[in-house]
């Protein structure tokens, strides 16, 4: 029992970075209804920036950190002005290919700025254990849960409490009639790009002290995230937060006890994104669609 308590609470960490993530793809498909294929490679540029300033320029570590958040912040949203906006209206696949092709460019871009190489990254969070009952809980894993719940709380807050926020939710759900009521939905889908970033730097920030840093580490947990969203639902950030969750506590529970299907889990995560847009698109808590025909 203690060892499946601590691959649970292990579990939790790790769907924790994977719902950070996959509630930045759902912000995008909520601003925009597309996927944001490059989500990844922008929260692995944040984390290189947030490294530059720690290793290079030796600020503090939570400033740091909020320059990294802000700089992502602002460039997602110069990058859906000058470049995204002219597809807003296109052919999904064309989106999908303009996204596909931000992805190969930014990872590009920090390979060549930074090399291939692995580079260590610190950790906000001391990496011993704590001892709660005879079960060993790693005090990072419990700092990336309290960060994971504190950004679903501050979502939550943003998107039901300010005017900011509703607007947001009204340009994404209702452009149209959003703009007839002053709404500028051009800026507000701009603005959903820039959180979207914002929330992935966190995650890039979470994940380079346990994967290393370099330009693909988030190549996986990309796939992950897509898996958490799909699962709870692509439009729903509750669903991504529990979806996410899930999907790492059972991916713990495999690499723990089905030592077999340990090196499958990628392909595993990749075989659930599947049944589940086959068996139920929506997900667990994503609105159901329905057509009259």
């Amino acid at each position: 029992m203690k060892e499946l308590l601590e691959q649970v609470i292990a579990g939790v960490a790790a769907g924790g970075i994977y719902a950070s993530l996959a509630l930045a793809l759902v912000l995008i498909y909520q601003a925009m209804g597309l996927i944001n294929f490059a989500q990844g490679e922008f929260a692995m540029f944040a984390a290189f920036i947030c490294w530059v300033f720690l290793d290079s320029l030796q600020l503090p570590y939570a400033l740091s950190v909020a320059i990294a958040i802000a700089l992502a912040f602002i460039g997602a949203l110069a990058i859906e002005r000058l470049v995204v906006r002219h597809f807003e209206r296109g052919s999904p696949l064309i989106i999908l290919i303009v996204t596909l092709a931000l992805f190969q460019i930014v990872n590009s871009i920090a390979g060549f700025v930074w090399g291939y190489s692995p580079h260590s990254f610190p950790s906000p969070f001391p990496a011993r254990p704590i001892d709660m009952g005879g079960i060993l809980i790693s005090i990072q894993n419990i700092g990336i849960i309290a960060v994971s719940v504190l950004l679903l709380g501050l979502l939550y807050l943003l998107f039901n409490h300010t005017k900011l926020g509703l607007a947001m939710r009204a340009a994404a759900l209702y452009p149209d009639v959003a703009q007839l009521l002053g709404v500028r939905t051009g800026l507000m889908l701009g603005l959903g790009w820039g959180l979207a970033s914002a929330v992935g730097a966190v995650s890039g920030v979470l994940v380079a002290p346990v994967v290393l840093l370099e330009p693909n580490m988030m190549q996986s947990v990309i796939v992950y995230a897509f898996a958490a969203a799909v699962l709870g639902g692509i439009d729903s950030p509750l669903g991504a937060v529990v979806g996410g969750l899930s999907l790492g506590v059972v991916l713990a529970l495999i690499g723990a006890y089905v030592p077999g299907l340990a090196d499958l889990r990628l392909a595993l995560s990749l075989l659930l994104i599947v049944v589940l847009l086959v068996v139920r698109p929506s997900g667990l808590f994503g609105r159901q669609h329905t057509q009259r025909v």
